[in-house]
């Protein structure tokens, strides 16, 4: 249970005081439905991690995903970007949002604005993204139809350290689908987004059993784990130790 302490008034917002219990703490940011974020909560509950989502942080107040995280009794909070004359603006507000909560780790599930390099120096080693695609090819948006148009019969997603070069960092897990002769960005979107599932639940597992380091290298090592690579197959979404 989080204990509120007390609270600062400054520039007119309420900031609490938050003393967290023992264990991974997780902020989640959203833009939209918040489908990664709700495996995050799930996996966290279902497996019962030591690990603890204190909340729920959108740039739009109409994220679906917002009323699913209350509805879990989950902390949210709306930082409008619409509302900051510049990025550096918003994201000087964002972080203070984050920070109320201490977490050790800022997760990007569906987080659509590009950060600054201030920002993700801020959390440097704690902010993590997942892309949909396999990094380093197509970075950026439309993802998908880049996949199709350069016929690619592999496409993917990548859970990475977020650095401040646009998606691009060290990479923590990787997952792919076959791409199909008649696909549709929606259709590979679609069948994408299970892996993103997968990749989130077992990096988030990871994350709360203290496994994930960076070498001197800046490479990632995942103790006691072989690999970190995930195929749909026609019985779903499995390890490629599995194959």
């Amino acid at each position: 249970m989080r204990v509120y302490n007390f609270a600062i008034i400054n520039s007119g917002i309420i900031l609490l005081h938050v003393q967290n219990p023992p264990g991974c703490r997780l902020v989640i940011l959203i833009s939209g439905r918040g489908s990664n974020m709700q495996t995050i909560v799930e996996t966290v509950r279902q497996q019962d991690l030591a690990a603890q989502v204190c909340a729920v942080i959108a740039n739009k107040a109409d994220a679906a995903g917002l009323d699913w995280a209350r509805e879990q009794g989950i902390a949210t909070a709306v930082v409008p970007h619409r509302e900051y004359a510049s990025r550096e603006a918003f994201d000087a507000a964002l972080t203070q949002a984050i920070e109320i909560y201490q977490p050790h780790y800022v997760l990007l599930a569906g987080f659509m604005r590009v950060l600054t390099p201030g920002f993700v120096e801020r959390f440097n080693g704690r902010l993590i993204n997942i892309h949909p695609s396999l990094l380093p090819s197509f970075p950026g948006l439309h993802t998908h139809q880049q996949a199709l148009a350069l016929g690619v019969q592999w496409h993917g997603c990548t859970m990475h350290f977020v650095t401040p070069v646009l998606d691009h960092g060290p990479i923590i897990a990787q997952g792919i689908v076959p791409v199909q002769a008649d696909d549709t960005p929606d259709d590979l979107s679609a069948r994408l987004l299970l892996v993103e599932h997968r990749l989130y639940a077992d990096v988030v597992r990871w994350l709360a059993e203290e496994r994930v380091s960076l070498d001197a290298m800046q490479r990632v090592q995942v103790r006691g784990i072989a690999s970190r690579s995930f195929v749909l197959t026609p019985v779903g979404v499995v390890s490629s130790e599995q194959l």
